[in-house]
């Protein structure tokens, strides 16, 4: 029984074996065909068609980076750059990939930070995958940076804007933030002409986001646009170093200065203080920040009388040899009182002028029809903007004649009860020195008009800058606005800021407007020195001096000829004095 029991499974042994076999060998088969499928296919791929996967792997690692534009530089008239744009580079890290290497306090000193400092910023932004660590680098600092080879480390290229001159013409330039866009002056107001378009770069980068290839310049980047102003840098420095000094010697809070081109309408220098450096704003204070002669406003006293004695002049109630009575020094104005400084008995305009009186003021602007006066100063453009396109330009106040009670047509004749920027008022006395004709005031080299506006008569305006000499004569009020060789016309004013209730008795403005060569001036100037506290307070101590100084520079900067020299016989006698 045993025998045939093994018999009978030997049999079936030899039955199975050969279906196992069977499937063996087809299993096998298969494997062998998906193994030749799959050479075929990588072949196929990287040998026989390789496009398709260099298009797939290009197409992880590629990337479209944004290449900065050039900033347009600011330029004075003769090209000499006032505003420009240098290359830098700023750190940028990606957190989800940084690593330090052991460098961590060697990178933390070439970013000006302390190892805690970047461990506290870095733990803030462990979650995200981009963050600036340094911003506008010095170039050669960041070629240090980029050599550490560190992971999640990368280097952007920006620009950073860079002022010349630094504070001598900050407030007209203004600056800008670090990405580049305009905030305040002119950067802000030329914003989009300057500023460029940025362009689009294709790249391919390495699994560690370093760039390797070039691959297509989408699109390039467009320069912005220069900007070449009328501005003049001569001028303008001349004009911040002795305002400057006013300032400070009168312990003064602030003082503007603005000078033009009566021709033209340019503006060729504009300073303020206190001033600030656009290159380093770390200690920026906003007080410091504002141009103060086109954004702030004043009542101008005094140096308003020309423009009533032209507005007089030409409704033709009054002429150069009208005699004023200003007897006894005062006068009733409804219930209030006009006053001289003291009683000047009768006078004629020129003397008005020379003496500047309040009464005779006052008498002419009561003696002709408001609406005279007040088209004169609005003709002049008191009470709107000047349109210079400059951020926060002032309009200033003049109210409508509808609305005048007698006192206010007397105050508003020697320069109380309207007010206007240092701008206004150099442009308004462009008009007397331009045969009455105003033209558009302009910061942009070129870019002024023709044909002026016709404010009053040649014949007006002449006389009234003949006036307007005897007031730097010794019999005036501003002896001290002389500039030896050439003839000078102008006007102080000393006035009371106003403050809650009325008038200050101790905050005074001391002013003055004037123009040179007074024959044919070319030159229109105002100083504005605001609350001096050291002593003098009068427009002819201490703005005439400021204007003396700046136009007699200015003058020979400009190779304007001497209109006043000394006869020959009289330089002789002084030149033999001298020796």
């Amino acid at each position: 029984m045993n025998y045939g029991t093994s018999h009978s499974q030997n049999k079936a042994q030899k039955i199975v074996v050969p279906e196992l076999a069977g499937r063996r060998r087809f299993i096998l088969a298969c494997f062998m065909l998906v193994m030749c499928a799959l050479i075929y296919r990588a072949v196929d791929l990287q040998v026989l068609n390789n496009a398709y996967l260099q298009k797939r792997g290009e197409a992880v690692h590629l990337r479209d980076i944004k290449l900065p534009a050039y900033r347009g530089k600011i330029l004075d008239a003769d090209g000499h750059a006032l505003a420009i744009s240098a290359p830098v580079s700023s750190v940028w890290v990606n957190p989800q990939e940084l690593d330090l290497k052991g460098k961590k306090a060697e990178f933390a000193k070439l970013l000006g930070l302390k190892v805690r400092s970047l461990d506290k910023k870095l733990k803030k932004v462990a979650a995200r995958r981009f963050v600036y660590l340094r911003r506008h680098m010095d170039p050669q600092v960041a070629e240090v940076v980029d050599g550490l080879n560190l992971p999640g480390v990368y280097l952007q290229k920006e620009y950073r804007r860079y002022y010349p001159d630094g504070e001598v013409a900050a407030h007209l330039i203004g600056f800008t933030n670090i990405d580049d866009e305009g905030q305040e002056g002119l950067e802000l107001a030329f914003n989009e002409q300057l500023k460029g378009v940025a362009g689009v770069e294709r790249v391919l980068r390495d699994g560690k986001r370093r760039m390797v290839k070039h691959v297509d310049n989408i699109r390039a980047p467009i320069s912005g646009n220069d900007i070449y102003l009328s501005l003049d840098r001569r001028l303008q420095y001349l004009a911040y170093r002795e305002l400057k000094s006013a300032v400070a010697q009168h312990k003064a809070s602030a003082g503007s200065l603005v000078l033009l081109n009566p021709k033209t309408g340019e503006v060729l220098a504009v300073a303020n203080q206190p001033a600030f450096n656009p290159n380093d704003r770390s200690k920026l204070r906003a007080s410091h920040v504002r141009n103060r002669a086109f954004v702030d406003v004043f009542e101008p006293g005094s140096t308003m009388k020309p423009f009533t004695v032209a507005a007089g002049m030409k409704s033709g109630v009054f002429n150069a040899s009208s005699i004023i009575d200003t007897n006894p020094g005062y006068m009733k104005v409804g219930r209030s009182q006009v006053r001289d400084h003291r009683n000047y008995g009768e006078v004629d305009l020129a003397t008005l002028l020379l003496k500047s009186s309040n009464v005779a003021s006052a008498k002419i602007a009561l003696g002709i029809p408001p609406e005279s006066l007040w088209g004169m100063l609005n003709d002049l453009g008191f009470g709107r903007s000047a349109n210079l396109g400059f951020p926060g330009e002032a309009r200033g106040r003049l109210v409508g004649y509808e609305q005048w009670r007698p006192i206010e047509t007397a105050t508003l004749s020697f320069g109380y009860g309207l007010s206007m920027s240092a701008l206004q008022l150099a442009h308004g006395y462009a008009a007397i020195a331009n045969n009455g004709l105003l033209q558009p005031v302009g910061l942009v080299k070129g870019n002024t008009s023709e044909d002026g506006e016709r404010v009053m008569s040649a014949s007006v305006a002449g006389q009234i800058r003949h006036m307007l000499e005897g007031v730097v004569s010794k019999a005036g009020t501003a002896p001290r606005a002389k500039v030896y060789g050439y003839t000078v016309a102008g006007k102080t004013g000393t006035v009371k800021k106003a403050i809650a209730g009325g008038y200050s008795e101790d905050k005074y403005l001391g002013v003055f407007a004037g123009m040179a060569p007074a024959s044919d001036p070319k030159l229109v100037m105002v100083v504005v020195i605001d609350e001096p506290k050291a002593g003098d307070y009068y427009g002819g101590l201490v703005a005439a001096p400021v204007f003396s100084r700046v136009m007699a520079g200015a003058l020979r900067l400009m190779n304007i000829a001497p209109d006043d020299l000394p006869e020959p016989t009289v330089l002789a006698s002084l030149e033999r004095g001298i020796q």
